[in-house]
C-alpha cells in the first residue's frame, strides 16, 4: 500500500501517520508548505522511519500546489489518499474556515483524480450535521440542518464536495469532539473541554473539594481520544467494501455535559456540580410545555449565542480564556449513531475507552504542558528572566515540570538526573516552545560525579541563580523490617542529604562570587508529621532542612537564601510502588512545581501546609497525643508487600485507610 496524507504535522494526522507506520507497509508522502519542511523533517526524524517522504505542496493552491512531474510520476500508485488538513477551530472567522476547509478539499479532491487514486478519504466533523435535533445516523447528510457556524458551514460544504464531485471511491469520517490521547494525555491546543480547565483549576485552588456547587442539565455532548480516531480510521480504511460511506468516530452512548464536567472536576480536585433540574422533569409533565429553547438543557447554549448576552459574557470568560461562542456550542442538538462504525470495527479489539479511565491523564498533561498561567504572570517572569535555574531529578515528575514551568517564564532550565534520553526530551520539549535549556546528566549518588558537575555547571554557564534539589529516594519500610536492612538508610541519606549539600557547597563559591544565589529544598510534610515507617526517608529530609537552617544564617551577607517547601504527597512516579497511595488525595506534580516556583520567586524560608503545620504543633504542645495517633496510622497502613517481599495482595482495612489519608490529607502513610 502506498499512502499520501495531508495535515500529517496536525493533531489526527500525526497520530494517523504513526498508525500507518506502526502496523501498514509502503511509503507514506505527506503534504508540506515549502516554510514546514524542517518541522517536518524534526517529526519524521521522531517517528524514526525512512518511509516518510515529504511532498511539497500549499493548501491553498490548485491542486494542492503539488509539482505536475511528481503528480505524473506516481499516478495510479497512490492506494489511499487521507486528506485531514483543515482548521479545527469554532472561533476562526467565516473567510479562514471557507479558505481552508472548503478551498482545501476542492483542491484536494483536484488532486487525487488527477493521481486516480484507490480510495480518497475525507475527514469530516459531526459539526456537518448542524443543529439537527434526533438522531443523526452515518447514511445522513442533507437533512435540512440548520448550520450555526462558519466552522459547520464548511464541513458540511466540505463533505457536500467529496459526495458530488469526486469520481474516485471514497469514505468520510466524521469525529466528535477530539481529546488528547487516552495513554499520555499528550494535546496541542487548547480546544473543546480544556478551554473550561482553567475555570476548574481556579475552583480547586479557591474551594473545598466537597462543596457543591449549583449546577443545571446542559443536555449532551460527544468526546472521543485521538488515539481511538487515528486507530479506527486506519483499520475502517483498509476493510473492503465500505466505500461510499460515512462513519461517525463517536461515542457510541452520548454523554451529558454536565457528567463529563465533572469527570474532570474529579481529575482536578475541584468542587463538582449537582444537576437539581434534569431531562427527565424538563421533558415531561408540565415542564414539557415549556419552549426547548427555555429548558434548562439548552438553556445556556441559547443565551451564548445572542449577541448581547456574549457581549456581558467575554469579560467574564475571557479572564479563563474561554471564547464566547464556545459557550455557544457545548452540547450537540444531534444523537449520533454509530452502527456502521461499530459494525466496520467488529473483531478489531479498537473500541471507545471509558472518559473516566484517562480523564486524570488528559488533565495532567493539560496542567504540565498546556497551563500557561505561570508565564503570563508578571512577577514569575522578572524574577526568571534570564535565570540558570539548576534542577535535579528533572526526568520526570516535579522536577520535570518546574523545568516546563521556569522556561515558561523565560527562564532557563538546568537539566540534571541520571538519565540522559529523557532529560533531552524534556530539553526538545522546552525548545519546541521557543525555551531554552541545558543537559547535564550525572549520578546524584555519586559525590566525585557531583563535584564534577559543579566544575562543569560553573565552567560553562554565564551563572548560577537558583539550584532546586529535588532529587529523592523514598523508601517506605517499618523498622521491625529494616533491621538487616541499614543499607536503605545509607542510600537514603547519600541521595537526599549528602547529594544534595554536596552540589549546594560545590556551587556556593560561584554564588557568593555572583552576590546572589537561591537554594529550594524538596522536603517533607514528613518533617513536620514524623509519619511511622518512613524513618529513613524523613530522617534524611531533616538532615537536609538542618544543614540549610544553619548555613543559611553564615550566608546572610553573601546575598545566598534558601526555601524549604515540607511537600505533601505528590502524585509522582516515586510514590508508585505503593499501591495504596492510587486512591489516596494527592497534589499532582504540576501543582508541587508551582510551589517551587512560588519559592524561587518569592524567597520565604519556608513553605508548609497548614495540615504539615498543625503536625509540627502538636508535637510541640501534645506528643503523648501526637504519637498516639501515628501509632493508630501504623497499625492501620501495613507495610506494603514490597517492603515484605511478598507478591501484591488487598489491604483489609482499606476503608479505614482512605478515611484517615483525606483526614490527614497530604501526609505519607
Amino acid at each position: 500500500m502506498t499512502y499520501f496524507v495531508t495535515g500529517a504535522t496536525g493533531f489526527i494526522g500525526r497520530h494517523l501517520v504513526e498508525q500507518l507506520l506502526d502496523h501498514r507497509e509502503g511509503e507514506v508522502f505527506v503534504l508540506c508548505r515549502a516554510g514546514s519542511l524542517p518541522r517536518m523533517e524534526a517529526l519524521i526524524r521522531r517517528w524514526g522511519s525512512d518511509r516518510v517522504t515529504p511532498v511539497v505542496g500549499d493548501l491553498g493552491e490548485p491542486g494542492l500546489g503539488v509539482d505536475p512531474v511528481w503528480v505524473e510520476e506516481h499516478r495510479g500508485g497512490i492506494d489511499h489518499f487521507f486528506h485531514l488538513a483543515a482548521i479545527y477551530d469554532m472561533t476562526a472567522d467565516d473567510a479562514t474556515n471557507e479558505a481552508m476547509n472548503v478551498g482545501g478539499t476542492r483542491a484536494a479532491v483536484e488532486l487525487a483524480e488527477d493521481l486516480e487514486v484507490g480510495c480518497f478519504h475525507q475527514v469530516s466533523s459531526v459539526a456537518a450535521a448542524g443543529e439537527y435535533r434526533g438522531r443523526f445516523d452515518e447514511s445522513m447528510f442533507d437533512e435540512g440542518q440548520k448550520l450555526p457556524s462558519p466552522y459547520h458551514r464548511t464541513k458540511y460544504e466540505s463533505e457536500r464536495i467529496v459526495r458530488t464531485e469526486l469520481t474516485r471511491p471514497w469514505r468520510v469520517y466524521r469525529p466528535a469532539i477530539v481529546v488528547g490521547d487516552s495513554q499520555t494525555g499528550a494535546m496541542d491546543k487548547v480546544d473543546g473541554p480544556y478551554y473550561f480547565f482553567p475555570l476548574m483549576k481556579a475552583m480547586r485552588d479557591t474551594l473545598p473539594s466537597w462543596l457543591p456547587l449549583v449546577g443545571v442539565d446542559l443536555g449532551d455532548t460527544n468526546v472521543v481520544p485521538v488515539d481511538y480516531v487515528a486507530t479506527a480510521m486506519d483499520h475502517i480504511a483498509h476493510v473492503p467494501d465500505l466505500d461510499g460511506r460515512a462513519f461517525h468516530l463517536v461515542n457510541p452512548e452520548p454523554q451529558p455535559v454536565v457528567e463529563l464536567i465533572n469527570t474532570f472536576c474529579t481529575a482536578a480536585g475541584s468542587p463538582k456540580f449537582a444537576t437539581p433540574i434534569d431531562r427527565g422533569v424538563t421533558g415531561a409533565g408540565p415542564l414539557g410545555l415549556v419552549p426547548r429553547a427555555l429548558r434548562p438543557s439548552t438553556y445556556v447554549g441559547a443565551l451564548a449565542k445572542n449577541t448581547l448576552v456574549q457581549s456581558l459574557l467575554d469579560p467574564a470568560t475571557s479572564r479563563f480564556g474561554v471564547p464566547a461562542e464556545v459557550l455557544g456550542h457545548v452540547n450537540f442538538a444531534s444523537v449520533f449513531s454509530s452502527r456502521e462504525t461499530e459494525k466496520a470495527l467488529a473483531g478489531s479489539g479498537i473500541g471507545v475507552p471509558d472518559l473516566e479511565s484517562y480523564a486524570r491523564t488528559l488533565w495532567g498533561y493539560w496542567e504540565e504542558h498546556l497551563d500557561d498561567s505561570t508565564g503570563r504572570d508578571a512577577d514569575n517572569v522578572a524574577a526568571l528572566t534570564g535565570k540558570h535555574v539548576v534542577i535535579t531529578g528533572a526526568s520526570s515528575g516535579i522536577g520535570q515540570v518546574t523545568a516546563l514551568k521556569v522556561a515558561q517564564c523565560g527562564g532557563i532550565p538546568v537539566l540534571v538526573a541520571r538519565g540522559k534520553d529523557k532529560l533531552e526530551a524534556t530539553k526538545a520539549d522546552i525548545e519546541a516552545r521557543g525555551g531554552t535549556a541545558h543537559v547535564f546528566p550525572c549520578d546524584l549518588s555519586d559525590l566525585e560525579a557531583i563535584d564534577a558537575l559543579c566544575e562543569q555547571l560553573i565552567s560553562e554557564l554565564p551563572s548560577v541563580d537558583v539550584v532546586v534539589n529535588n532529587a529523592g529516594r523514598s523508601i517506605r519500610r517499618s523498622l521491625a523490617l529494616s533491621h538487616d536492612r541499614f543499607h536503605d538508610f545509607e542510600r537514603t541519606m547519600q541521595l537526599n542529604y549528602f547529594g544534595a549539600i554536596r552540589l549546594v557547597m560545590g556551587l556556593l563559591p560561584a554564588m557568593r562570587d555572583q552576590k546572589r544565589g537561591h537554594v529550594v529544598n524538596i522536603s517533607s510534610i514528613g518533617v513536620q508529621t514524623n509519619p511511622p515507617r518512613f524513618s529513613a526517608y524523613v530522617a534524611s529530609k531533616s538532615a537536609l532542612d538542618s544543614w540549610s537552617n544553619v548555613v543559611a544564617s553564615e550566608l546572610v551577607g553573601d546575598g545566598v537564601t534558601f526555601t524549604g517547601i515540607h511537600m505533601p504527597l505528590v502524585r509522582t512516579p516515586m510514590i508508585a510502588p505503593t499501591k495504596i497511595y492510587d486512591k489516596f488525595p494527592t497534589i499532582s506534580p504540576a501543582q508541587a512545581a508551582d510551589l517551587v516556583i512560588k519559592a524561587i520567586v518569592e524567597r520565604p524560608h519556608e513553605i508548609n501546609t497548614a495540615l504539615g503545620n498543625a503536625g509540627a504543633i502538636a508535637h510541640t504542645v501534645a506528643p503523648k497525643l501526637a504519637f498516639r495517633v501515628l501509632n493508630m496510622a501504623y497499625h492501620v497502613f501495613p507495610d506494603s508487600a514490597a517492603a515484605r517481599g511478598q507478591a501484591a495482595q488487598g489491604g483489609t482495612r482499606e476503608s479505614e485507610q482512605i478515611m484517615l489519608a483525606k483526614i490527614f490529607k497530604g501526609i505519607h502513610w
